[in-house]
């Protein structure tokens, strides 16, 4: 019996980079879904709920396939109510690296695997924090420019230059912070008997 297909379920570039490094046949279906908080008070039910409807959105059209959600919050600290969202534009980006000066930024990165066909389901939560440098406009100005982190929360890309923003990175692995945490995603492709490696 051959192996059901995988469907990711995002249109994201990075989570597209993390999943080819599993060697895997997948293909990627962008699930359309309100992303808009529903009056939770934690990132991490925001980043779960919304990591299941999107793995459902897709998994609902596609029954027999393996679908993986995923969705990553993230908050300042003394401000654990407030999310930092994608910047999308170089002025906001601007803005929350200024408020991530010299700041611990935590983030809440949820996984979703589903099977609707089998009842399949395993919803999770990994965290990751990052502790940022003192800032200057300057530094700021000239990071945004050279990286574009404009899609990307906390105005970030830890994977390219971003990683000279930081003091310290603090979690079990760094895909979490990337926006997918692949050590967990494994450990559950491997209940489905995928082969890895």
């Amino acid at each position: 019996m051959s192996n059901p297909e995988i469907i990711l379920a995002s249109s994201s570039q990075t989570r597209k980079e993390l999943m080819n490094r599993l060697k895997l046949n997948y293909r990627c279906i962008s699930p359309d879904i309100d992303e808009s908080p529903l009056g939770e008070q934690h990132a991490d039910d925001l980043a779960k709920r919304l990591a299941f409807e999107k793995a459902r959105f897709i998994a609902k059209q596609h029954p027999n396939a393996i679908v993986i959600g995923s969705d990553q919050v993230a908050w300042r600290e003394g401000s654990p109510q407030e999310f930092i969202g994608k910047p999308l534009t170089p002025e906001k980006a601007v803005q929350q690296l200024q408020a991530n000066s010299g700041k611990n930024v935590y983030f809440s990165t949820a996984l979703s695997v589903q099977q609707y066909s089998t009842g399949f389901e395993q919803t999770l939560v990994e965290h990751y924090h990052v502790k940022f440098r003192n800032l200057s406009i300057d530094e700021i100005q000239r990071y945004i420019e050279i990286d574009q982190p404009l899609q990307c929360a906390g105005s970030f890309k830890c994977e390219s230059l971003g990683i000279s923003l930081f003091e310290q990175m603090v979690g079990q692995d760094q895909t979490t912070l990337m926006g997918m945490p692949m050590i967990q995603l494994c450990n559950i492709l491997r209940q489905l008997k995928l082969l890895l490696p």
